[in-house]
């Protein structure tokens, strides 16, 4: 869509196939139906707009739309690889002991396992993991280390998740660990710095996620309509076949260690590194409760709410030691006579 219409591609009506292009790649998969809309993968009926529509946002399309034609899917999980070791080896720079060196080579191993499985499950998790992967290092900065700029990286963090959201929508989901942190921080503090945190973390991720609320309002009628339908619509629910999937897959074990990681890292961490946890800990909670009450299981569901904790408390802890020496240097205890 992209490829033809330009920045008209937002508009994903099944009408404008009028090249046959899905048809055609559903024929050469066997699809049955290929030639009935109402049959259509991954297309949903709008009522309101008399339509069948794509129901994914439109981001990780543009994405791909970037590279050379016939060669835009090796690309993409390339890129998300250097950056995954790119940021490997900038948590390198922060290993001062060789603990922190074998925690930070074993997260990297991690890091690129993860973009052979489950990474490929779907194209829209590659973006999504390069996304996370700088979130999570600007968020754990942000605690880490005071500076003038809170208020630009807080913009920042928002509108990186907000961009997230164009690749998978419920990546909205994590914003809510900020969200709630931002909004507790105000109500127990009051003051003008933690407003203006919170106004620039939430305009910034409402600017990031624009393109999505635009090709709501286009394919569905409302920005605030959603172009899903089905089981993804459907109202939480407690199911024991899905909780049992999560337990047998990698999302559980990632999930399991993070949740043990902010834990360890909460009872020795102090000060700017709780606030951190707390923030890290919110986040688990929300997209935990989410998607163990959502009625259907895909192997890469927790994949980012994973990645984004982990590689926040993999920053964290490696920076604990310098946040230790400049409160050392800021109180120096007194000399024993």
């Amino acid at each position: 869509m992209f490829d033809r219409f330009g920045v008209r591609g937002i508009d994903t009506n099944i009408t404008f196939d009028d090249d046959h292009y899905l048809k055609n790649k559903l024929k050469e998969i066997d699809f049955p139906e290929w030639n009935d809309a109402k049959r259509t993968p991954c297309h949903t009926w709008i009522a309101s707009a008399d339509k069948y529509v794509l129901q994914y946002p439109p981001g990780t399309g543009f994405i791909l739309s970037l590279f050379p034609a016939g060669f835009r899917v090796i690309p993409l999980y390339v890129l998300t690889s250097i950056v995954a070791v790119g940021f490997s080896l900038l948590a390198l720079t922060f290993a001062s002991t060789i603990y922190r060196l074998m925690l930070v080579a074993a997260f990297g191993d991690v890091a690129i396992y993860l973009m052979i499985n489950p990474t490929k499950a779907s194209y829209s998790v590659a973006p999504t993991m390069m996304i996370c992967a700088l979130a999570g290092f600007l968020t754990a900065k942000l605690f880490m280390e005071p500076s003038r700029h809170r208020l630009a990286l807080w913009a920042l963090v928002g509108l990186l998740i907000g961009l997230s959201v164009n690749c998978r929508l419920p990546n909205l989901l994590l914003a809510m660990g900020y969200c709630l942190y931002l909004a507790g921080a105000f109500l127990v503090v009051r003051n003008r710095e933690t407003f203006l945190h919170g106004a620039a973390f939430g305009i910034s991720l409402l600017i990031g996620m624009a393109p999505t609320l635009i090709a709501n309002a286009v394919n569905a009628g409302s920005p605030f309509s959603t172009t899903y339908g089905g089981v993804d619509v459907a109202p939480p629910e407690l199911k024991l076949d899905v909780l049992l999937s999560y337990l047998v897959d990698v999302q559980f074990t990632l999930l399991a260690i993070s949740a043990a990681w902010t834990a360890w890292l909460w009872r020795i961490g102090q000060g700017r590194a709780q606030q951190a946890v707390l923030l890290v800990a919110l986040n688990l909670a929300v997209n935990l409760i989410f998607f163990m009450t959502h009625p259907i299981f895909t192997p890469y569901y927790m994949i980012p709410i994973d990645m984004l904790s982990l590689w926040t408390l993999l920053f964290a802890t490696l920076d604990m030691r310098r946040e230790r020496a400049a409160d050392r240097a800021a109180f120096p205890q007194p000399a024993h006579a």
